[in-house]
């Protein structure tokens, strides 16, 4: 098991009978997505733990090297090797050691969202559609399908059905649409049911974003 992440956790209610794992872009930390969880509106008969993990420090390539949280190392803009593997693969192991901890509070899988931002997203997509066991979904915000050439290959049988929320802006400069696009269609390829949203706007999220957010948590964590 590797060594947990520290991670900001808050409770919607007490007693949580369902979990948001919810990973930052690059450069960000887990106090990047804190202030979501009021303008979500989740209803008190549904408490949520929500797990926003600080990703590990490490130098990335396209940032000349400087150190910062970022969940692998990416080494180039573009091209099927852009992120480093070996990174998306550790920190795959470091974001199940959470949804394990989740499951040692007794909630099930069923009942825990991957969710992300970006590269956090990327990450949320790898862990979620190769989960051994059944997640209540997963939620890409503005970001790509990492490793893409090996998911068909690595895909778990579990969560060949698990609802994936996937959204991007139209003017998104970091993470183009069509990148994004290319990925959906990959995963729409093999079966996954998706539930897609543009919004005209840039690397961001917006208010209308965050509405669309909260009725697809109510409906796959049962509100």
């Amino acid at each position: 098991m590797p060594d947990l992440l520290d991670a900001i956790e808050i409770e919607t209610a007490p007693s949580p009978t369902a979990a948001v794992v919810w990973m930052h872009g690059l450069g960000a930390d887990g106090h990047d997505f804190e202030p979501i969880v009021p303008e979500l509106r989740l209803p008190a008969r549904l408490p949520v733990r929500f797990v926003f993990p600080h990703a590990p420090l490490r130098p990335v390539t396209i940032n000349q090297g400087h150190v910062m949280r970022a969940w692998y190392d990416i080494r180039a803009l573009a091209g099927a090797r852009r992120e480093d593997e070996a990174g998306v693969r550790q920190s795959a192991r470091q974001i199940e050691a959470l949804v394990e901890r989740e499951r040692q509070h007794g909630i099930a899988p069923g009942r825990i969202v991957l969710a992300g931002f970006s590269q956090g997203g990327a990450m949320a997509l790898h862990v979620g559609l190769r989960y051994a066991e059944r997640l209540a979904g997963v939620m890409a915000l503005s970001c790509y399908l990492p490793l893409a050439d090996v998911l068909a290959a690595e895909a778990a049988p579990a969560n060949r059905d698990v609802p994936i929320f996937w959204a991007h802006g139209v003017h998104d400069p970091m993470i183009p649409l069509a990148m994004a696009e290319l990925g959906r269609r990959l995963v729409a390829g093999l079966g996954y049911p998706i539930e897609w949203h543009q919004y005209a706007i840039p690397h961001s999220v917006s208010p209308e974003e965050i509405a669309d957010v909260a009725r697809w948590l109510g409906r796959v964590l049962g509100a």
